[in-house]
């Protein structure tokens, strides 16, 4: 399943649900459950905007975020996208029409090659999510240390809970 539909399969179940105090007789809809449906519904609307604005598709925009981190195989793309290593080639591809990615010979196995995002396209990711980084940012910088600990302990605890349907 795609990120996108899966973010937006995860986001309808934490909240908004019709009855789903029948399943889990303990849920009670609150403020912070609200914000949480709503933070998960923007997030998965974030790829396909961002990957819009730069003229990729999400898959592409994904790879970009898989490269920022590692060069890459085509089929290590592949298994990380949940697409074809066909399909995983035709994004390579783009990428690279694009100027964001280069494909390179392995360092250990010449015979096998490797997917390494270029600067440009590293560029590319940055500009786009820059206002976003620059909100968090502000938004993390006026917390103090107490309230800062409550909430990472309720977003690690709303990760947790949203991993147990992954």
């Amino acid at each position: 399943m795609p990120a996108a539909a899966a973010a937006q399969a995860v986001g309808e179940a934490v909240g908004k649900v019709v009855g789903v105090e029948s399943v889990v007789p303990q849920w009670r809809g609150s403020a912070t459950l609200d914000a949480l449906q709503e933070l998960v519904d923007v997030a998965g609307a974030v790829p396909l905007a961002v990957a819009r604005r730069a003229g990729l598709s999400t898959s592409e925009l994904h790879s970009l975020r898989h490269l920022m981190e590692t060069s890459r195989s085509p089929g290590d793309l592949a298994r990380l996208l949940g697409v074809t290593s066909a399909a995983s080639s035709g994004i390579v591809d783009r990428l690279v029409a694009h100027g964001h990615a280069e494909r390179r010979p392995h360092g250990a196995d010449g015979r096998r090659t490797e997917v390494v995002i270029t600067d440009s396209g590293r560029r590319e990711v940055f500009a786009l999510l820059a206002p976003m980084f620059a909100a968090l940012a502000t938004l993390d910088s006026g917390l103090d240390d107490a309230e800062r600990e409550v909430v990472d302990r309720y977003l690690q605890g709303a990760i947790a809970a949203l991993r147990t349907v992954l």
